[in-house]
C-alpha cells in the first residue's frame, strides 16, 4: 500500500464540475506517474464501469473504478470538492472522490488492500479525517494507513501502523475473517450482553459487483455494521476481484436468513437454498442494510422461503436480473441467455453441413442414413456422415434456444418445459419465433408455480417432480392448441417474405444487417443480427435468400477489426502502443469473423470508432447482397471461402468496407492531437508531455 497512493496522487482542491472530469482529472495524475499507459483508453474502462450502476454512495463518497488494460500497478487516486460532484447517490453530490485503478490482472494481494479501503469508506471517522485534512501528504498517509485520522488532521508526520483506523489493519482484519469463516463476524457481542436469552438471529450474507473492488466489501462492512446494532449475527462472504472464501457449510445450515446483495451472480447459489431469502441490487447493501436486515427476519417469522431457491446455482442472468432493472433489460438478458446457449450448436451443426456439400456437392442432402451404407475409402460416405452429424446438431436447435430463454427466467425448474416447448415449436414448424415464444411461456409458467406457498413438506419434490409435471402439460397445451398455429403462420410469412426479397430491398437488407453488426461488436444488437441470420440457414434445406443474407452478416462482421488492423499499420502514430498490438492480434480475429476484435478501438475511442465501423459494415453488407453472395456456414471467417458463393466479389466487398472504415478512422483521429502514449506523441511541440508534467488535460 506504501506506493499504491502518494501526495502527488492527491488533490484536495479539485476543481472539476462533473464526474467525467473528476476521473480525468485524477487519472492525468496517474498518466504522469507511469500508472496508466493511455488516459483516453482508461478513461473509457472507467465510462463503461460506470454506466453499469452509478459509484456513488450515500455520505458524500464517489468511488469511480475499473480494471484495465491501460494501468500498470494498481493505484488509487484521491479528490476532495468543495462544491461537491454528481456521482449519482441518493443523498446528492459527493466531496470525497477515489479513483481506483486495478490492472486486468492484479494479484489478490493488492485487490486486498483495495478492498479494505472500501470497507473503511464505511468508517466515519475515516470519511470525517479525509474532510478536514490539510495536507496532500498527510491525506495519502492517512489512506496508506500510516496515520491514524486523529494524527491526520492534527498535521502529525509520525506513522501509525497500529491504528485500529487504518487500512492496513482493516485488510488484516479482512485476511483474518476470509481465513476463519466458521465463527460469526458480526454481531457476536450481542449475544454475549445477555447469555440467558435466546440465541440472536443469524443471517448469511453474500455481496459481489461487476468489478469486486470496491461495492462488494463496502456493502459487507455495511450489512456487519447494521448487523451489530441491530443485535443480529451477520456473516458475510463477500465475492470479489480476488476470488472468495467459502462460508463454512455449518454457518450457512445455522442460518435463519440470507441476504443477496449482488449486481453479478452469486456463485455456488444452491448452497443456500430452502432458506428466507431478500434479494437485490448491491447498493441496497450499502444504503439500506437495516431494512433488509428486517425485511429478512419478517420473511422468517412469517415462515416465507423464496420460492426456487432449493433449484440449484444462479442462472446466467440471474433469474430477474439486477432489482432494479425494468422488464425491456431483463426480456433482453432472457433472450440472449437462450442465443448464447444456441450459439455453438449453430456453429457445429452448420459447419459440419456446409463441409459435407463443400466434399458431396448438394445432392448430399439425400444420400441414405450412414447407419445403413457407409464405405471407409468413398468420399461421399465421409460427406453425408459430415452432414448427417450437422443435421442432428442443427435440430437442436430450437430445443435448446427455448429451453435457455426458461433457465435465464426460472433457473433449472425451467429447463425441461423449456426444451419441451422447443421441440414442439420444431414439430409444429414454428422454427425460432416458436422457440423464442416457447421459452418465455415455459419460464413464465415455471415463475408463477414458484410463487405459490407450498407447504414444508412437498417443497423437496416440487423441483423434481411437481413443477416439471405442471409446467410441462401448461406449456405444451399452449403451444398446440393456443399459440403454435399463428406462430407457425408467421414464420412462414417471414421466410416468404426473405424469399422475395430481390435488387434494392436485398441490398437496404444488407446494409441494415452491416450496421446492426458493427454497432456493438458482439453485444446483443450483433447478436440479433446474427441470430437472424443463422435462423434462415439452421435447416436441412435453406433458401438462397437465407444463405445471402449469411453471408452479408459475416462480411459485415469482419469489417471493424479488420479495419482497425489495417488503420494501425498505416498510421501507427495515431494509436497508443497498446493499441497497435492490438491491432496485429486484430487481423486473425478479424478474418476469423471474431468482431469483438475491435473492441479494445471502440472503447477507447467509440466516438470515432464505432461511426467508421458501422458506415464500412453497412456498405460491405449491402455489397454482398447486391453481388448476390451466399453462404452455407454460419461461422468461419476467410478459412470457409471455398463454401461461398461468388466468392471473389465476397471478398471485394469485404476489402472495400474495411478501406472506408480505416479511411474514416484515419481521417477522424488525424483531426485531434495523437493519444498519449502515440508514436510522436508530444515530439512535435512538446504539447503533450508540458501537459501531463503540469497535471493539465491534453485536448483530445
Amino acid at each position: 500500500m506504501s506506493d499504491m497512493i502518494t501526495a502527488d496522487l492527491v488533490d484536495l482542491d479539485l476543481s472539476a464540475d462533473t464526474k467525467e472530469a473528476a476521473a480525468r482529472a485524477l487519472a492525468e495524475r496517474m498518466v504522469a506517474l507511469g500508472r496508466v499507459t493511455d488516459l483516453e483508453g482508461f478513461l473509457a474502462d472507467v465510462a463503461a464501469r460506470e454506466a453499469q450502476m452509478p459509484t456513488g454512495l450515500d455520505g458524500g463518497i464517489g468511488i469511480p473504478h475499473c480494471r484495465s488494460e491501460h494501468v500498470t500497478e494498481p493505484t488509487l487516486g484521491f479528490g476532495r470538492s468543495a462544491a461537491g460532484i454528481d456521482f449519482g447517490a441518493p443523498d446528492g453530490p459527493a466531496d470525497l472522490i477515489f479513483l481506483i485503478a486495478a490492472p486486468a490482472g492484479a494479484d489478490d494481494a493488492h485487490l486486498t488492500i483495495l478492498s479494505s479501503l472500501a470497507r473503511q469508506l464505511m468508517n466515519a471517522e475515516f470519511t470525517s479525517a479525509l474532510r478536514a485534512v490539510g495536507d496532500a501528504s498527510a491525506a495519502a498517509a492517512l489512506i496508506r494507513g500510516d496515520e491514524s485520522p486523529e494524527a491526520a488532521v492534527a498535521g502529525a508526520g509520525a506513522a501509525q501502523g497500529g491504528s485500529e483506523d487504518s487500512v492496513a489493519s482493516s485488510a488484516a482484519a479482512s485476511a483474518d475473517d476470509a481465513t476463519d469463516n466458521t465463527a460469526p463476524a458480526a454481531g457476536a457481542s450481542a449475544a454475549a450482553e445477555d447469555a440467558s436469552a435466546e440465541r440472536p438471529f443469524r443471517i448469511v450474507a453474500v455481496t459481489s459487483c461487476p468489478t469486486g473492488i470496491a461495492h462488494t466489501y463496502m456493502a459487507a462492512e455495511s450489512l456487519e455494521n447494521a448487523g451489530r446494532e441491530a443485535g443480529v449475527e451477520v456473516v458475510v462472504e463477500p465475492q470479489g476481484s480476488a476470488g472468495f472464501t467459502r462460508l463454512d457449510p455449518g454457518v450457512i445450515a445455522a442460518a435463519d436468513g440470507v441476504i443477496f446483495a449482488h449486481d453479478v451472480p452469486v456463485r455456488e447459489k444452491e448452497r443456500f437454498a430452502g432458506k428466507p431469502t431478500v434479494d437485490v441490487g448491491v447498493k441496497a447493501g450499502i444504503n439500506r442494510p437495516g431494512e433488509l436486515i428486517t425485511e429478512v427476519r419478517g420473511k422468517a417469522a412469517r415462515g416465507e422461503v423464496t420460492a426456487g431457491a432449493a433449484s440449484g446455482a444462479g442462472t446466467p442472468v440471474e433469474r430477474a436480473g439486477d432489482s432494479g432493472e425494468g422488464y425491456g433489460t431483463k426480456l433482453r438478458k432472457w433472450l440472449m441467455s437462450g442465443v448464447s446457449y444456441m450459439v455453438p450448436f449453430v456453429a457445429a451443426g452448420g459447419l459440419l453441413i456446409a463441409l459435407g456439400f463443400a466434399i458431396g456437392g448438394y445432392k448430399i442432402k439425400s444420400a441414405p442414413s450412414v447407419m445403413d451404407h457407409f464405405v471407409w475409402t468413398q468420399t461421399d460416405s465421409w460427406a453425408a456422415l459430415m452432414f448427417q452429424i450437422g443435421a442432428v446438431a442443427f435440430g437442436f436447435l430450437v430445443p435448446v434456444l427455448a429451453g435457455y430463454i426458461a433457465y435465464g427466467m426460472a433457473d433449472r425448474p425451467g429447463l425441461v418445459p423449456g426444451f419441451v416447448g422447443g421441440m414442439i415449436a420444431s414439430t409444429i414448424n414454428a422454427g425460432f419465433l416458436g422457440g423464442l415464444v416457447a421459452g418465455l411461456l415455459a419460464g413464465g409458467v415455471v415463475m408463477a408455480i414458484q410463487k405459490i406457498d407450498i407447504p414444508a413438506v412437498l417443497r423437496g419434490i416440487m423441483p423434481v417432480v411437481v413443477i416439471p409435471l405442471i409446467s410441462s402439460a401448461i406449456v405444451g397445451f399452449l403451444m398446440f392448441v393456443v399459440v403454435g398455429k399463428p406462430i407457425a403462420s408467421a414464420q412462414k410469412a417471414m421466410t416468404d417474405w426473405l424469399n422475395g426479397l430481390s435488387g434494392s430491398n436485398a441490398i437496404l437488407l444488407g446494409a441494415l444487417l452491416g450496421l446492426m453488426m458493427c454497432f456493438d461488436l458482439g453485444g446483443p444488437v450483433n447478436k440479433v443480427a446474427y441470430t437472424f441470420a443463422t435462423a434462415g440457414i439452421a435447416v436441412s434445406n435453406p433458401s438462397d435468400s437465407a444463405m445471402k443474407i449469411m453471408a452479408a452478416v459475416m462480411a459485415a462482421g469482419m469489417v471493424p477489426p479488420l479495419a482497425m488492423a489495417l488503420a494501425t499499420t498505416v498510421r501507427g502514430k495515431l494509436f497508443t502502443e497498446t493499441e497497435r498490438e492490438n491491432g496485429k492480434a486484430a487481423w486473425v480475429l478479424g478474418a476469423s469473423f471474431i468482431s469483438e476484435g475491435a473492441i479494445p478501438f471502440a472503447a477507447a475511442d467509440p466516438l470515432r470508432v464505432i461511426p467508421s465501423a458501422m458506415v464500412g459494415g453497412a456498405i460491405t453488407g449491402s455489397l454482398s447482397m447486391a453481388f448476390s453472395t451466399t453462404l452455407r456456414a454460419p461461422h468461419g471467417g476467410i478459412f470457409v471461402v471455398p463454401l461461398i458463393g461468388n466468392p471473389f466479389l465476397y471478398l471485394i466487398a469485404i476489402a472495400v468496407g474495411v478501406c472506408v472504415t480505416t479511411a474514416l478512422v484515419v481521417v477522424l483521429k488525424g483531426m485531434r492531437k495523437p493519444a498519449p502514449g502515440a508514436v510522436g506523441a508530444g515530439k512535435a511541440d512538446g504539447t503533450a508531455t508540458a501537459a501531463a508534467e503540469a497535471k493539465q488535460p491534453v485536448a483530445a
